[in-house]
């Protein structure tokens, strides 16, 4: 294929994609699989990878992200961005509508818009592509953020039709829709989850609501990871100064046409009255849709009377926001239970009698600690109020007094573990309780054991839930060494019934000849799994991936990480104290050293492969430290090149210090300190030299 004839197809496959896009995300009616589209932006990736110099940046494979942005350029809005007056009642409402009467005096209309949860963005369009994003920011700057907005697949690169002006300004709501934000944070809790946080730390951690995930998806650095986010968006705003319409709801017709997604559910409407009727529909109906709306908002439709009303120094005078009030019920409060962790975390949880909240039946909701008990003065048999407002996760707000019975007992906290009946334990300054029973406590013992063979650690995914239930009950595993003594004939024929908890469905669990296989093979391919994920599977309570990462290339070794302190510890690159006093614990527990011991005879990777691979004696007997960001090395990759040839890396500048190795952004402390004491300061070239590295 030539230049010429990949044009052609190139031009031919980005039409076909961006229509079907268009069916997907904007018109919900898709004409193709999945699969079927995939294939033709395959084929349009591969063809703009043969022929570069045809790459376009409206090209449909553009989405898929890739730019890293590492400061978003601050730049001035065109129009300022002002935000709405708020209104929490339907009084307000009407003192809205009359002061506007005291301006019109004839007859108007209003355009009722549900009012998104996300993000304020204004898009600038000239010949008809897309060419910069800006955030709201103070309202008069804001951030460019066009390359993440970029891969949201219902903002249009390249507008449909012909009659749009040279260059125009839309506004709109970038937002995450439920199922994407449900995604997501499932994702990070069972990241957190691995990493050894415990109920508190990921509750705290976790977005709390789509607005919150979408904020910080759209301010991400890398735009391939804003693009696998989901989001989507509504245009609901025009402005150019080539072209004006007559009303605001012309204007919303007129952007469909050239593209873009516009909320469906807008209505125009010719009374105070309808506006209200609006607001009823939707405080109930708001519930069904895939995505949050916490209002409506109510403009004067005509552009003309629009600028007669004006704008006051924050808000345009033309529009409002109704808010509506955040959705609760009343439930009884059937029991609380308690959900021990891996890490022995201890979290009380509702039980509640099942009630419709926002489209969902809620059974349970956390009660997240001990103190929250207290705070809500529960009693049995107490109803409750139940909220889910701006946050996904249900709570309990408060106890309705009228249903309480006179005799009703209070709820205290349990002292003992409700699994192994180990008396619990509350460290000063915690608000967790925790089981400190590790090695005998069942749930922490299987999930320690389903942490290690996770995907992401040793990756034995012929070992699921369930399966490990059945070993640990059998008692063959006791310990994630205990998986490598693991015999064929002690594995064929065991079988379990096990219940699920929320629907109460009865499964069966058993291994035969060809689980039993895949699963010694599973085992046996983990040997091969890198020192890196060995020290995450592990589970050290805040050793996630990339600090296990990092680790690893500091001291590439599991016999010097065991051995070294908190301080030493702190000398990796964005080790603090707290996951330093972690990792020291748990290698002051005999039983971990045990474990280490066991899995090292069993043949698992207990070493880095290049870390301890001594190149030369160059730097031998000196004491240097790293300070700064380097062109040719990472952090982390540097001090295992000091370490390579044969130096020492510290992390404070001192006497003993042979020199100080300054990047870009060096520290101002090390650098005054070596002066001081007169220590030579090196640049990267410098020590590139040193080594042999010219």
């Amino acid at each position: 294929m030539n230049a010429t004839q990949a044009k052609h197809r190139i031009d031919e496959l980005s039409q076909s994609i961006e229509e079907h896009n268009h069916r997907y995300y904007v018109l919900a009616h898709p004409s193709i699989s999945d699969a079927e589209f995939d294939r033709l932006l395959e084929e349009l990736i591969r063809l703009e990878k043969e022929f570069p110099e045809l790459l376009l940046p409206t090209s449909p494979s553009q989405r898929v992200g890739g730019t890293v942005t590492k400061q978003f350029k601050t730049v001035k809005h065109t129009y300022p961005m002002l935000s709405l007056g708020n209104t929490y009642s339907e009084s307000e409402l009407k003192e809205f509508d009359e002061r506007v009467r005291k301006v019109i005096t004839v007859d108007y209309k209003y355009v009722c818009e549900l009012k998104f949860d996300g993000v304020a963005i204004g898009l600038t369009y000239r010949n008809g592509e897309l060419v910069q994003a800006l955030t709201r920011g103070d309202g008069v700057q804001g951030d460019d953020v066009t390359a993440n907005i970029r891969t949201i697949p219902s903002i249009p690169l390249k507008l449909a039709g012909s009659d749009f002006p040279t260059e125009f300004e839309v506004r709109g709501e970038v937002f995450m829709p439920l199922s994407s934000f449900q995604r997501l944070n499932e994702a990070l809790k069972k990241q957190l989850e691995a990493d050894g946080y415990d109920e508190l730390e990921i509750a705290e951690k976790l977005f709390k609501n789509p607005r919150n995930a979408a904020a910080g998806s759209v301010k991400m650095q890398d735009s391939s990871l804003v693009a696998r986010r989901g989001l989507d968006a509504y245009i609901y705003f025009f402005q150019s100064e080539e072209r004006s319409f007559e009303s605001h709801f012309e204007s919303l017709q007129k952007l469909k046409s050239w593209g873009f997604k516009v909320n469906e559910y807008s209505q125009l409407v010719d009374s105070l009255e309808e506006v209200i009727n609006f607001l009823g529909q939707w405080d109930s109906k708001r519930h069904a849709l895939s995505y949050d709306t916490d209002g409506v908002v109510v403009k004067v439709d005509s552009i003309k009377w629009q600028k007669e009303l004006g704008f006051t120094a924050k808000s345009p005078r033309w529009a409002i926001a109704y808010k509506f009030k955040a959705a609760s019920v009343s439930t009884p409060l059937l029991s609380i239970t308690y959900q021990v962790g891996r890490t022995g975390a201890v979290t009380p949880v509702a039980q509640l009698h099942p009630v419709q909240l926002a489209g969902t039946t809620v059974r349970r909701a956390t009660l997240h600690n001990a103190d929250q008990i207290i705070k809500l003065d529960l009693h049995e048999g107490d109803h409750v109020f139940v909220e889910k407002g701006g946050e996904i996760i249900p709570k309990i707000t408060a106890v309705d007094p009228s249903c309480r019975k006179k005799d009703a007992l209070p709820y205290h906290y349990i002292s003992k573990c409700p699994e192994c009946g180990t008396p619990l334990v509350r460290t000063e300054g915690e608000v967790l309780h925790y089981c400190p029973n590790e090695m005998g406590c069942p749930p922490q013992i299987k999930g320690r054991i389903e942490h290690f063979i996770a995907r992401r650690a040793m990756d034995i995914n012929s070992l699921g839930e369930g399966k490990v239930e059945l070993l640990f009950d059998h008692g063959l595993v006791h310990t994630p060494a205990d998986l490598y003594h693991l015999k064929h004939d002690q594995l064929l024929g065991l079988t379990k019934e096990i219940t699920d908890e929320e629907t109460g469905k009865i499964r069966k669990v058993s291994f035969q000849e060809k689980s039993v296989d895949k699963i010694l093979k599973g085992i046996k391919a983990s040997l091969e799994i890198p020192f890196e994920r060995v020290l995450y599977a592990i589970g050290i309570r805040y050793v996630g991936e990339t600090v296990a990462k990092k680790l690893a290339r500091h001291f590439g070794s599991m016999d010097r990480l065991m051995i070294a302190d908190a301080e030493q510890l702190m000398q990796a690159e964005e080790i603090g104290e707290k996951i330093a006093d972690s990792i020291v614990q748990y290698f002051q527990n005999q039983a971990n050293v045990a474990l280490i011991a066991d899995m090292k005879k069993s043949g698992v990777r207990m070493e880095s492969e290049v870390a301890n691979e001594q190149l030369s004696d160059r730097l031998s007997g000196k004491t240097i430290v790293v300070s700064g960001v380097f062109t040719y090395f990472g952090r982390d990759e540097i001090k295992s090149v000091i370490e390579q040839h044969g130096g020492k890396v510290s992390g404070s500048v001192s006497a003993k210090t042979s020199f100080l190795l300054a990047g870009e952004e060096a520290g101002p402390s090390k650098l005054e300190k070596a002066k001081q004491l007169k220590v030579p300061v090196l640049s990267e070239q410098e020590f590139k030299n040193i080594i042999g590295q010219e």
